[in-house]
């Protein structure tokens, strides 16, 4: 009787371990689903930003081109184009910055201003994002979510490219 008593509690832990794990687990891919809404989120904010930085200043028509074409690429890019849009408004952006610190162009230091705060949210976006994405990585390599597929048929998280590029 105590064999079967110890077995059962045995059975019991490991079960509940597992439902743990897996609830743990789903719990760490929602997270990363929201910091990934969030980070597009503030992605779309800052390229609306740049049009509306390209409408209301008086840009060269080369940057002003530049600027709209990456806003609109990102803003409207398929995910599987997203890091190239994305770096690409980087890059336009920076170009932005620094003809406007170098006196070359008049930009409202309002959309400036708002400009850098959406790229500091960005920066912060990212570093969650990256972090939510590390932690289901290490958590599904683990041999126990492989074993007992706890991850269902959940997709492994992944990240972008762009993440990686300076802002």
């Amino acid at each position: 009787m105590s064999n079967f008593l110890l077995g059962a509690i045995v059975i019991l832990l490991g079960a509940w371990y597992l439902s743990f794990s897996a609830t743990r687990l789903d719990r760490l891919h929602h997270r990363v689903e929201t910091s990934w809404e969030h980070l597009d989120a503030l992605l779309q904010r800052r390229a609306a930003l740049a049009l509306e930085i390209a409408h209301q200043s008086e840009l060269d028509p080369a940057l002003d081109l530049l600027l709209t074409a990456s806003a609109y690429e990102s803003r409207e890019a398929p995910m599987s184009d997203r890091n190239e849009a994305e770096s690409l408004l980087s890059e336009s952006l920076k170009v932005l910055r620094e003809a406007a610190v170098n006196g070359e162009i008049e930009v409202k230091v309002a959309l400036l201003d708002r400009l850098a705060d959406v790229t500091e949210k960005i920066r912060f976006a990212i570093a969650i994002h990256l972090e939510s994405v590390s932690a289901v990585e290490n958590l599904r390599r683990k041999k126990v979510f492989k074993i007992f597929r706890l991850a269902g048929r959940a997709k492994l998280p992944f990240h972008y490219s762009f993440e990686d590029d300076p802002l």
